[in-house]
């Protein structure tokens, strides 16, 4: 009998603790924005695998007609439109339309320009799923070479 009446103790105590730590979070909305193994131009997520990880997140704005210029990521990113939009465009001539709420997967490897063509700004979270010593963005050779030609 001992032994059941320990058993209920501890349930108990499991229970209430459980529920006090809840508590703690009983204002907390959380709202799924994305599930996915595939970027947003469908092809699939891959993680850099190294020894020396490094997370960069930025906040970006893009005033109307701003523009990333054409580039390429060679780690994952991820990004979450905070307002307005921004137009993603391929090399391809394939074009994404981001929305204020929306989440990115960006492509990896792939180049791609992305301007707001609105009206008004737009404003990102980014982040950067990289390592110590790669770059997060890599600009379009040819734009780098016509840039250096001109100087």
């Amino acid at each position: 009998m001992r032994m059941v009446q320990a058993v209920i103790a501890l349930f108990l105590l499991l229970v209430m603790n459980s529920t006090a730590n809840a508590e703690e979070y009983r204002n907390v909305e959380v709202k799924k924005l994305m599930t996915s193994s595939m970027s947003s131009n469908g092809e699939r997520l891959l993680y850099l695998c190294t020894e020396k990880p490094e997370v960069t997140a930025l906040l970006v704005h893009f005033p109307p007609g701003g523009s990333t210029g054409w580039h390429k990521h060679p780690v994952q990113v991820y990004a979450y439109v905070l307002e307005g939009e921004l137009t993603v465009e391929l090399k391809s001539g394939r074009t994404f339309l981001f929305k204020q709420g929306d989440a990115i997967f960006e492509v990896t490897n792939t180049l791609h320009n992305g301007v707001n063509s609105g009206t008004l700004p737009a404003t990102l979270v980014v982040f950067y799923t990289g390592a110590v010593g790669v770059p997060n963005v890599v600009k379009e050779e040819r734009a780098a070479t016509s840039t250096a030609a001109s100087r």
